[in-house]
């Protein structure tokens, strides 16, 4: 129930610790899962003491539960362990804190974490999270590689001096965070995301030796899962050894064997890369050299043909082709002019056999009135009438005379 107060009307410290009190103990029992963090047993002491860590989040809460109840699984329980514990809340109203009253606690088994994580990853896997085409491929040479893996760990140590080997050129970006343990997550996934955020960070790998389930459990976690889904950088994923497989080698954009894999995968090597390079100008030479060497024989073949070995040549028989038209030309020209010289001959043979004029060199002469027109009757000339005669080598006048009909 709401509290009615005011500046000037408050309430006691210890009513408002009685009242919250009040309200938590109303609250029944729960079931708990997470990871212990802080155990206390003192000696002759009936009450144990745990801190409950949550191994995906910061947050923690004090559980305290009698000796009896905790000497059932104090052979199997220890710190780091994840547990499942029947408590209630408590509310211990003189200090203000808040505590669960454990009354069952149950160690979770490697076979129910790993059924667990079955059922994580095929959840994750229908989100598509896992796909194929999801995956960025990774740069050829990366400039800047960002490195998440343990404090001065035998990973970390593979990871630098394999890639160094290969390439001395190449740089680091170092992030030391806890791999495993309560506080692996939040930290794993604060560097990979800082490192995420550095333009100048071409490839993040996240490396740890190998471990037990229990060890590894961390980079199967879901937050860090879906931290890594959403990284821009490429992350490439060296956990363990061959057997071991968390869930962040399935989200990861490539997964390594091993620490010592991620550096060969991620890094190539100078020595083999300037054999390459060798190979490929060879490979090159020998290219342009039977390119060079098929043109020179080209050429040659060409300059070898006739009309390139005497150009003069193809002049020289066109010339005679140009004569031997040219004189054919001059033929068919000529028997045409003679052909029609002959027929002009005959045409004007007939035209002069034809004409007036030999009829009159014949002894012929055509008479013409005084207007110059041809008698062609007798009865158009009248007696007396002065004609006009005219012969083949002249004219001369005439009179008529005209004779009676018979």
């Amino acid at each position: 129930m709401a509290v009615n107060t005011s500046a000037e009307a408050p309430i006691p410290v210890g009513e408002v610790s009685r009242l919250i009190g009040g309200w938590i103990d109303r609250l029944g029992a729960v079931w708990v899962e997470g990871q212990i963090t802080q155990l206390s047993r003192r000696p002759g002491a009936g009450v144990v003491f745990l801190t409950l860590r949550d191994p995906s989040y910061d947050i923690s809460l004090t559980v305290t539960c009698f000796r009896a109840v905790f000497d059932k699984v104090a052979d199997t329980v220890t710190e780091g362990a994840r547990v499942v514990v029947l408590a209630k809340p408590e509310w211990y109203a003189p200090r203000g804190q808040l505590s669960l009253r454990a009354t069952e606690i149950r160690p979770v088994g490697v076979g129910e974490l790993l059924a667990r994580l079955e059922l994580l990853k095929k959840s994750l896997a229908a989100e598509g999270l896992f796909a194929a085409e999801r995956k960025k491929p990774l740069p050829f040479l990366p400039q800047l590689i960002g490195l998440v893996c343990g404090r001065a760990s035998a990973a970390e140590r593979d990871v630098l001096e394999n890639a160094r080997l290969r390439w001395p050129a190449v740089r680091f970006e170092v992030r030391n965070v806890a791999v495993q343990g309560v506080h692996a997550v939040p930290q794993v996934i604060e560097a990979v995301q800082e490192l995420d955020a550095l333009p100048e960070v071409d490839v993040i790998i996240v490396a740890r030796g190998g471990g037990s389930v229990e060890d590894l459990l961390p980079f199967s976690d879901e937050q860090l899962v879906r931290a890594v889904a959403a990284c821009a950088t490429p992350v490439v994923s060296a956990i363990g050894h061959e057997p071991d497989s968390p869930l962040l080698d399935l989200v990861a954009d490539l997964r390594a064997s091993t620490p010592t894999d991620a550096a060969k995968k991620i890094v190539p090597d100078v020595g083999e890369e300037l054999v390459r390079i060798q190979q490929l100008r060879e490979r090159g030479l020998r290219s342009v050299r039977g390119l060079l060497d098929r043109e020179e024989r080209g050429l040659a073949a060409a300059l070898a043909r006739p009309c390139l070995r005497q150009p003069q040549r193809m002049v020289d028989e066109r010339a005679e082709q140009v004569s031997g038209l040219l004189d054919r030309g001059r033929r068919c020209l000529g028997h045409l002019l003679d052909r029609a010289e002959s027929e002009l001959t005959h045409t004007h043979a007939r035209v002069v056999a034809l004409s007036p004029a030999a009829t009159l060199r014949r002894g012929y002469a055509v008479l013409q009135h005084a207007d110059g027109s041809v008698v062609r009757a007798a009865a158009e000339v009248s007696a007396d009438e002065e004609l006009r005669a005219r012969v083949a080598e002249g004219e001369f006048a005439v009179r008529a005379v005209v004779s009676p009909p018979e």
